[in-house]
């Protein structure tokens, strides 16, 4: 009897000792830099339909020279919402070519639930921190450099 406890001991301070060290959680987090308005943007990829879903909700602000960028594996009259948004933001849609089609600007958190289209199908879109396109020349018809 006493090998057991012994044993049961051991397995439990090993389970223990392993939940201590071994990661929670793994970053998978991919960041890119673009290039709209002649300026640069290092942006987080939300590139699959959990990472579009959740895009900045939760989280307390948007840096400048930093956002999101959503790609789409087709064209698309691609929604955004203010779910859970804690701060405004610009919203560039952008279609397979880079080319700037539509610009929501200082979109603020209490529109939510309003959703905000394109004025055509889109292939991107990047989300950055409120006036930061009027700011930095981004308007419809520019180039996004991907």
């Amino acid at each position: 009897m006493k090998k057991y406890l012994f044993a049961l001991l051991v397995l439990v301070a090993v389970a223990v000792l392993a939940y201590a060290v071994l990661p929670k959680e793994v970053d998978t987090t991919v960041m890119r830099t673009i290039t709209t308005g002649g300026v640069s943007v290092a942006v987080e990829v939300a590139d699959t339909e959990a990472l579009r879903e959740r895009g900045l909700s939760g989280r307390s602000d948007l840096q400048s020279g930093k956002g999101m960028l959503f790609v789409f594996d087709t064209d698309g009259l691609w929604n955004i919402w203010m779910k859970d948004m804690q701060f405004p933001i610009d919203i560039v849609w952008a279609d397979v070519d880079g080319k700037v089609i539509t610009i929501a600007s200082n979109v603020a958190p209490d529109t939510y639930p309003k959703s905000f289209f394109p004025s055509a199908p889109a292939r991107y879109v990047v989300e950055l921190p409120a006036g930061f396109a009027a700011a930095n020349g981004i308007v419809e018809g520019g180039q996004i450099v991907l």
